[in-house]
């Protein structure tokens, strides 16, 4: 329960804080916060998981991050749905929380930062796109996690690895998909915002679980050295 409660509320602090930032800051260009913002703000939500709540449950906030640990040899198959729901479930309750805050001045949610190709892309890239930009940041964002929490790696900078690449991520794939890589934060988005977001949401759970498992299988060869 103590493992689970933790990927609740670091999924919460990661889609309140990383949505948060895109749906609220983003809007003022007075703030100058923009995509660069955005993307730091995602990979300070993980970074500072990490840190504080990383010794409970190793802070996965990802259903595709929690699937690649388990492909990789380094996660328990029985503790691959615990943490799935509790993600899922942490991302709705933190979208709900986002929905209150950006309704309350009578403001509509927009598409409430959900993902999306095609029409619903930032950058109006098609499906093919999306797919592949998905399905490769999240490859190789599992291979960063792997690498930098393997036994081998040094010591304490798990988190600011991770947190920078998730920042560099977003950075890349922002325009294309809007970045999801984690089925939970694209799932907490599109719950509220319903119809096309609903529709497109398929891609953005199998593309982010395919490049996870890839790259839990590709780090097998290095673990095996």
């Amino acid at each position: 329960m103590k493992k689970n409660l933790a990927e609740f509320i670091g999924t919460f602090w990661l889609v309140l804080g990383g949505c948060g930032s895109a749906m609220l800051a983003a809007g003022f260009p007075e703030l100058g916060i923009g995509f660069t913002g955005v993307s730091l703000a995602f990979g300070l939500t993980v970074l500072t998981i990490v840190y504080s709540l990383g010794h409970v449950s190793g802070a996965h906030l990802n259903p595709a991050v929690s699937v690649g640990l388990w492909i990789g040899g380094r996660f328990s198959a029985k503790e691959v749905l615990p943490y799935v729901i509790s993600q899922i479930l942490g991302g709705i309750a933190g979208a709900g929380v986002l929905y209150i805050i950006v309704t309350g001045n009578g403001s509509a949610i927009g598409d409430f930062a959900a993902n999306g190709y095609g029409e619903h892309s930032p950058g109006k890239y098609n499906l093919m796109a999306a797919l592949v930009t998905e399905v490769v940041m999240t490859f190789m964002f599992l291979i960063v996690i792997l690498g930098a929490t393997d036994g081998r790696s040094p010591a304490g900078f798990a988190g600011i690895a991770i947190g920078l690449a998730l920042t560099l991520i977003h950075l890349i794939s922002i325009p294309v998909t809007n970045t999801s890589v984690n089925p939970a934060r694209s799932i907490s988005q599109a719950v509220f915002v319903g119809g096309w977001a609903m529709e497109q949401l398929w891609l953005f759970i199998i593309a982010p679980i395919v490049g996870a498992a890839l790259a839990g299988i590709v780090y097998k060869v290095f673990k095996s050295e």
